[in-house]
């Protein structure tokens, strides 16, 4: 079911195929709850999305396997990092042009967002894309660090560094 849906020939659960939702505005992605399972899925279920699939080893070692999953999953991260006001330049994440637009919605407090990029974090590592995940987190970690708006308390910058090792 994941493969299909990232190959582009299965919807999710909702009937929306994985372009739709990487064409959405960030309004929909910050009020819409039931998709992040598909675009960064995990090997347990989620509470908010119990009708998400669920990673096994096969689908794991598929997208070890095949770069075009993991092109696919890239261009998930870069719609989410653009949702965050995030992008990747010179090989690593840094803030974009619209980082002081984005920053409120998850930065300067603790939302569900945070889950989310712990999800996404998990999701990166499972499926191959360890650097990419890696990458992400040291973002993370240095914004916490030297942007003083950060709300991001201890707890989920302790959850963003375990997430790699898992």
């Amino acid at each position: 079911t994941i493969v299909a849906f990232f190959y582009g020939t299965a919807p999710d659960n909702r009937g929306r195929f994985l372009a739709r939702i990487l064409a959405q505005g960030d309004d929909w992605l910050e009020h819409t709850h039931d998709f992040i399972q598909w675009l960064f899925p995990l090997s347990e279920p989620s509470g908010s999305n119990p009708n998400a699939p669920l990673l096994d080893t096969q689908t794991m070692a598929a997208f070890h396997a095949d770069a075009r999953l993991r092109g696919r999953m890239r261009d998930a991260l870069a719609r989410m990092l653009s949702f965050y006001g995030l992008r990747e330049k010179d090989d690593r994440i840094a803030k974009a042009a619209n980082w002081n637009d984005r920053m409120d919605n998850w930065f300067t407090q603790s939302t569900h967002n945070d889950l989310r990029i712990t999800r996404i974090l998990r999701s990166l590592c499972l499926l191959g894309l360890r650097d990419d995940a890696t990458k992400l987190n040291a973002c993370l970690l240095q914004l916490a660090k030297t942007e003083g708006d950060c709300g991001t308390d201890d707890e989920t910058l302790a959850y963003w560094r375990g997430a790699l090792g898992r």
